[in-house]
């Protein structure tokens, strides 16, 4: 399902989507009425705009909260004109599986917007990198990943965009052991305990992104 107040965005993305195989069950305005498509017929995925009627400022991420509140299976992408740190964190303070947040510049590169689709509707996560750019950009006050090294630094910038132990192998052109050694002494120096309940994996990422 989608919404998007722009009707011309909306159509192509309805469009786009049919192509590749996918079915858009609704393509709606405004979250209020995504919020009631969903309800009558919960879809596997939506992708929505942040900023829609009527005040244009947070319905649309207000509507993927309630989503994944009520509906967890349902995956969320959220779309956004410009990289709003609040809004990120918020999306992914409670669990960032099923869940994304893409730049709307993202979607014209058709590719990587659908393989955001697929890992999201896998149970993944998809996360802007320009989002977590800015978000490092952005780190002024004392930093918790201070004590990490480069690498360790760069694997849990990838790990934050969503990326499996092998796709981050591949982007930083290292072995699948030493992601897997980057990615635990991240854990320990994050003082990520393994029988908390919560995926480490999951915790890291909302600390990086709350840094």
């Amino acid at each position: 399902m989608l919404a998007e107040d722009s009707t011309l965005l909306r159509e192509g993305l309805v469009r786009l989507l049919a192509e590749e195989g996918h079915e858009v069950l609704a393509a709606v305005g405004d979250g209020t009425a995504l919020l009631r498509a969903v309800e009558a017929d919960p879809p596997d995925l939506v992708v929505v705009d942040i900023r829609m009627p009527p005040t244009h400022t947070d319905e649309g991420l207000r509507a993927a909260l309630e989503i994944r509140e009520r509906w967890p299976l349902v995956g969320v992408l959220v779309l956004s004109q410009h990289v709003e740190r609040n809004y990120a964190v918020r999306l992914l303070s409670a669990n960032a599986e099923r869940v994304g947040y893409l730049l709307k510049d993202r979607v014209a590169q058709v590719d990587e917007f659908l393989d955001s689709l697929e890992r999201i509707h896998a149970g993944g996560a998809s996360i802007d990198a320009e989002v977590v750019r800015q978000l490092v950009i952005r780190t002024t006050h004392v930093d918790p990943l201070a004590g990490l090294t480069p690498r360790e630094r760069a694997a849990l910038q990838e790990l934050a965009q969503g990326r499996t132990n092998a796709a981050i192998a591949q982007q930083l052109h290292i072995s699948l052991s030493s992601v897997e050694k980057h990615l635990n002494s991240v854990f320990e120096k994050l003082d990520l305990a393994r029988d908390t309940g919560y995926s480490r994996r999951v915790l890291a990422v909302l600390r990086y992104l709350e840094s």
